[in-house]
């Protein structure tokens, strides 16, 4: 699944190469106040701002205006359905995060993968739909998608996935009776389903997808 949007890309673009609003506002020629709105999400952008940030920030300017203005979203599979998956908001620092429960109708068995920064919603989303959590499987250490799993595993103490690169990066640990290092191309099984995990080192030296028929939860892979 795909984590962000125009307003998450163009923020995470920028800081991430360690810009100043001030200076994408000269190389864009887009206000200062105007970049704040357009990373806020408060408005929509003009095909015309998308290619000038693109330049800005070193992007591809037609995909970047794909995603903001031609409202391209990747095709979702035929045989995967809504049944498979429950989404989960939270919110960090303006950022809208995303947490899924990855699960077999049939049987009720659950993942989650990544907490959303909202454990309270996680817990709920299972009780309502009497899941039984059986792994977390955290793409990433990053506290916008680990975060909360300590209240998640004083309910649920499950195994908890994560690439050995990423454990440092929790702020919060589990046990070492709880951990387990991913290896690439391993899976497990969630009910009667199988989820294969694919290392993908890059935002984070242990970075993680999980891949389940033609879909794969990527975290911040790509975004």
């Amino acid at each position: 699944m795909l984590e962000d949007d125009f307003c998450d890309i163009i923020k995470k673009a920028r800081t991430g190469q360690g810009l100043s609003l001030d200076r994408i506002s000269a190389a864009s020629g887009i206000e200062t106040a105007g970049l704040q709105e357009l990373e806020a999400g408060r408005r929509a952008p003009a095909r015309e701002e998308v290619l000038a940030l693109a330049a800005a920030l070193t992007l591809d300017g037609p995909k970047l205006a794909a995603i903001a203005c031609d409202r391209w979203e990747p095709a979702h599979p035929a045989h995967q359905t809504a049944q498979d998956v429950i989404l989960v908001r939270g919110d960090i620092g303006g950022y809208e995060v995303k947490g899924y429960l990855f699960y077999d109708p049939s049987t009720r068995d659950a993942v989650m993968i990544d907490t959303g920064y909202n454990p309270e919603a996680m817990l709920r989303a299972i009780e309502k739909e009497r899941l039984t959590l059986t792994a977390v499987c955290l793409t990433h250490g990053h506290a916008d998608h680990a975060g909360g799993l300590d209240t998640i595993l004083a309910r649920h103490p499950v195994p908890v996935y994560i690439g050995e690169g990423d454990w440092t990066l929790l702020g919060w640990q589990p046990s070492a009776a709880l951990r387990k290092f991913v290896g690439d191309g391993e899976t497990i099984r969630v009910g009667g389903k199988d989820l294969r995990f694919v290392t993908t080192p890059g935002h984070t030296p242990g970075g993680v997808c999980y891949k389940t028929g033609a879909s794969c939860f990527v975290g911040d892979t790509l975004f």
